[in-house]
């Protein structure tokens, strides 16, 4: 299976961090989809760390997704925005569309995967593909060849493949289907997280 195209959205390497100086040195490395999921932030605190985030990346080819905080996204002008299922619930489409921000949706099991295409998104993810111990998953790891079935189930829309994925496992998650893959301890807990991230972005370029 041919790698996916690299000039997409959501990026073939998808990387999640949680601060702004992450977002920042991954935008200067070259990383084209950088998503900041920051939590339990109160209004003020998410339109600032958004604000300072889309001010980071600019000169760069970096696309910033906010994760949960639509209407700071909004008010600070991003371009993408990522919901989990619990997100969806408080967030109005109609607004976000209407700001023309893309959003990708979280999936786990059939009901949210048919929740979320009911919504119509730019994205879907799947995960955890393996287990992971960055935050408590009610989920059990989906592994790969669950990915195969999401996509024939959601066809031309983007496939997002989340959770406890290393580079050593690209190749393979790329072959079942996937289009993007998203990492965070990949990259946040290695030890020389930027020749990590030049690895996927090598990967990348090689293949595409």
């Amino acid at each position: 299976m041919p790698y996916p195209d690299r000039n997409a959205y959501p990026d073939p390497f998808y990387a999640v961090v949680d601060t702004v100086d992450w977002v920042a040195r991954l935008a200067k490395l070259g990383v084209g989809t950088i998503q900041l999921r920051a939590k339990d932030l109160n209004d003020a605190e998410a339109l600032q760390i958004v604000t300072d985030a889309l001010a980071a990346v600019q000169g760069t080819q970096a696309k910033v997704v906010v994760n949960d905080y639509w209407r700071a996204a909004i008010v600070a002008g991003a371009k993408h925005l990522h919901l989990g299922q619990e997100d969806l619930l408080d967030a109005d489409l109609n607004a976000i569309r209407e700001a023309g921000l893309t959003f990708g949706i979280s999936t786990h099991d059939d009901a949210e995967l048919e929740t979320a295409l009911a919504a119509q998104p730019d994205y879907i993810a799947l995960g955890p593909i393996f287990f992971t111990t960055l935050k408590s998953m009610r989920f059990e790891p989906q592994g790969i060849p669950k990915i195969t079935e999401w996509k024939k189930r959601i066809g031309s829309i983007p496939l997002v493949a989340i959770g406890g994925i290393k580079f050593e496992h690209a190749a393979e998650i790329f072959a079942a289907g996937a289009d993007s893959i998203a990492v965070v301890s990949d990259v946040t807990q290695n030890a020389d997280p930027d020749a990590r991230v030049r690895q996927w972005l090598g990967y990348r370029k090689e293949a595409a």
